[in-house]
């Protein structure tokens, strides 16, 4: 996630595609792109169910729109809030 005064100027599409980080939506279904272990996947999703930040009911997530049981899935991917990073997998 970006302070606000690295959002001055930057439309409302630049903030949200900078909140992405790395990884597409289509990452998702790509069979190609790395995912963590299981375990990591649900440290990960554990943070997003107590985050302020997550709409329940559809489980995405108000920062960067990504449907969060999916995104935490992703190696490359990384919290907009920095509450997980990245993790790197062994191919």
């Amino acid at each position: 996630m970006t302070t606000p005064e690295e959002d001055d100027g930057l439309t409302p599409w630049q903030k949200w595609k900078k909140n992405l980080g790395e990884t597409r939506p289509w990452d998702m279904i790509n069979p190609n792109v790395d995912r963590v272990s299981d375990e990591i996947q649900k440290t990960r999703y554990d943070m997003c169910l107590s985050c302020p930040e997550l709409i329940k009911i559809t489980k995405q997530c108000k920062k960067c729109g990504c449907f969060m049981p999916e995104k935490s899935k992703l190696a490359k991917a990384e919290c907009p809030l920095h509450k997980w990073g990245k993790v790197e997998v062994d191919s």
